[in-house]
């Protein structure tokens, strides 16, 4: 499960975060998730509840977005969202597709408690 070096690399990142704005606590962890990511959403967040024990994240909301695969085919123009990878467009059947989105994996926010008025 490589969704466990993900986390430890995602504690890592929110611990300097921690350090540079010197937080008191983190309450809560917005990321993205995309079907093409190569990580399992639910592995994830299983993960980061067997690693979190013991950290800064310990008390903290992990919130998972998981946007919609997006095809663009190049050879009718027309980018559809998808459920599922399927190398034909839906629209005219063609091949030539560029993946347009659904590749992500995103810390996108990051929430601190400090001592400072926001």
């Amino acid at each position: 499960m490589h969704e466990l070096s993900v986390v430890a690399s995602l504690v890592e990142t929110i611990e300097e975060l921690v350090r540079e704005n010197k937080a008191k606590a983190v309450t809560g962890i917005w990321i993205k998730v995309g079907p093409l990511s190569g990580v399992v959403p639910e592995l994830l967040e299983s993960a980061f509840d067997m690693y979190r024990k013991g950290t800064v994240v310990e008390k903290a909301r992990l919130s998972i977005e998981k946007p919609p695969l997006r095809a663009l085919c190049r050879a009718c123009r027309r980018e559809t969202e998808r459920a599922d990878y399927s190398p034909a467009c839906p629209v005219c059947g063609s091949t030539d597709l560029e993946i347009t989105g659904g590749t992500d994996l995103l810390l996108e926010r990051v929430e601190l408690e400090t001592d400072e008025p926001a």
